[in-house]
Order: structure tokens, then sequence, then C-alpha cells
């Protein structure tokens, strides 16, 4: 496998965590460079984090010869056109969650990919760590599935954060929501569609009209094909503990997750006639290094992406459909 040359849009702290500490136990990709509004901001978070090349704009690194793909971790807003961008300069990319503002957005970059030949991927990390395939095992198991219930919870102590801001994709559907909905996809008997939706809405950044409110929280009910139910709620707190969780009822037993999105220090129980069928944390690789992993191979033509372009549509289309069922715009309406 040829070294993947990776080359990072913007200095966003996801990708500390999601990139670079990955890139070091991923031995066949490279942080390559990395690209920022201003010559000086790229140099010196290319100084700080050992990055050989800085680029004084965005469109000055998609359009570097020597970078084989792109990451995206730029505020929900910019996920879709930067996105856009790089597949029309031939680099394979992986996004940051949620994969577009909304799900019009998320068509156009998955028709763009489609006929492009690169891999155009969704960060939905959690997806690639081993906890989550026994997840998906054990519901197999004790399927078929009644009704799934989710939680994500996040503390943001600013009420400035870029979170909270309409313009910039910003909303608790958006940021932990879209966690909560792609596991329904993963595990449910189906795809869902959503009933109900009841948001706490906040005129905090990028209002102004009717509607075009950010969400401090939303609670969404859903149905499958088939008659099994799921209900999900997604916060942001000003204080406390984060939190995600999710909860499967089938029709023999049950499987709870608690710290599904970081699987790899997640625990999970599922429970059949009333004994202990599996009790497992998650231990290994983090979830953001079976990610990278799984992108390179991909890229090398040696795996599938679940969480392709293709299937990000269909995520954002149920953000959508949620927003309007709660009153509320999608964002980029």
């Amino acid at each position: 496998m040829d070294l993947l040359r990776i080359g990072v849009l913007g200095t966003a702290r996801i990708t500390t965590t999601a990139l670079l500490e990955a890139a070091a136990n991923v031995p066949e990709v490279t942080v390559a460079a990395v690209g920022a509004r201003s010559q000086a901001r790229a140099l010196a978070y290319a100084e700080r984090h050992g990055i050989p090349v800085a680029h004084g704009s965005y469109d000055e690194l998609v359009a570097d010869p020597d970078i084989d793909a792109i990451y995206n971790p730029l505020p929900n807003s910019l996920h879709g056109p930067w996105t856009l961008t790089a597949i029309a300069a031939g680099k394979h990319v992986l996004c940051e969650k949620p994969f577009a503002g909304n799900a019009r957005e998320a068509a156009r970059v998955a028709g763009a990919a489609a006929g492009s030949g690169l891999v155009v991927m969704e960060a939905m990390h959690y997806r690639y760590h081993p906890l989550i395939r026994r997840l998906a095992e054990l519901v197999g198991e004790l399927g078929p599935v009644r009704h799934i219930q989710g939680w994500t919870s996040f503390a943001i102590a600013d009420p400035g954060d870029i979170r909270y801001d309409y313009a910039l994709g910003g909303g608790a559907l958006m940021d932990g929501g879209c966690y909560v909905i792609d596991c329904l996809r993963l595990i449910g008997p189906g795809e869902p569609a959503v009933t109900a939706a009841l948001a706490d809405p906040v005129d905090a950044l990028g209002g102004g009209r009717s509607g075009a409110v950010a969400d401090r929280a939303t609670a969404v009910r859903l149905a499958f094909p088939g008659g099994a139910t799921a209900w999900f709620d997604s916060a942001f707190t000003r204080d406390g503990q984060d939190r995600d969780e999710v909860h499967v009822v089938c029709e023999r037993g049950t499987v709870y997750v608690q710290g599904f999105i970081r699987a790899h220090s997640g625990h999970l129980v599922a429970i059949r006639d009333g004994s202990v069928l599996a009790d497992e944390r998650g231990s290994g690789d983090t979830t953001y290094t079976e990610q990278l992993r799984a992108f390179a191979a991909a890229v090398a033509g040696q795996g599938d992406v679940p969480t392709s372009a293709a299937h990000a549509v269909g995520t954002m289309r149920l953000i959508d459909d949620a927003y309007r069922a709660a009153g509320l715009l999608p964002r980029g309406d």
C-alpha cells in the first residue's frame, strides 16, 4: 500500500484527536500539509504539530499536487462546499460529520462522489470499532428489534460557541443527533422515518428569520417499516458530564451501550432471558484510528466504506425531517 498523503483543511480542535493522534498509529498514512485562512496561522499550526507543509488558504491546500486526500473538519456549513471542491480537484475526502448542511447539499456531494472514482467518507468514526460491530451482531442474535432509545448530551460552557450558530450549521441535532440517527440506521429493521419531534430553540447566533435558530436540545420519535419504533434526544448543556448511550429492545432480549460514540472506552451489556449474555468493554485502538485505517484501506481498494457519501444523504434527510417536524428550519433553508 502506497503512503496516503493527507492535507488538513483548517485548524479545528477535533483534528488533534481525529487525525493527528490516529495517524501516529496508522503507518499507511501521513499528514503532509495544512491549509488555513492565513499563512501565519497555517505555519504556527504546522510547527506545533510537525506538519511539513503550510498553505495560506484552503484553495492552495486542495490544489497541492503532493496531497492525495483531504480531511475536512471545518464548520458544518462548509462541509459540503469544500468536499465538492476537493472532489473536483481529484482528492479523496474524509469529511467530519454531519456530512453537509442539509439533504439537498449531501445529495449534490454524493452525486459528485459517485462519478469521481474517489473515496468520499463521512467521519462516523464509532462505526469502525469492534464494539459497535459486536453491538450489531448481538442485535441480530436477539432480534427482531422492537424499540431503540438513544441519548447524546454534550457540555458547552460558552453560549457563543459556533455549535450554536445556525448560519454555520450548528445545533444539538446536527452535532450529536447525527450519531444516534446513524446508529438507528445501522441496527434498526430498515430505514426509519420521523413521526414527531420537539426542539428547544436558542436564538444565540446566526438567527434572525422566523425559524432560523439553532437547537440546544431536540427530541425525535421515529418508526421503522414493520412497526418497530425509536426515540432519542440530543442536547447541549452549560455544564455536567457528556452522555452518549443507546438501548435496544429486541424480541429475545436487550442490548445497551454506554459511550457508543467513543466505543474504545464504551461499555456493552446484553441480556437474554434475564441472564447476562455479554458484558464487554471497548479496548484496543481508538475509533478514530480504526476509521483512519479503514479510510486508507478503501483508498487502496482494499475495503468498503459503510459511511459513504451516498449513505450520508439518508442521515441528513432524517435530520431535515426532524427539524421540520419540530417547527425549525433545516440548516441552509
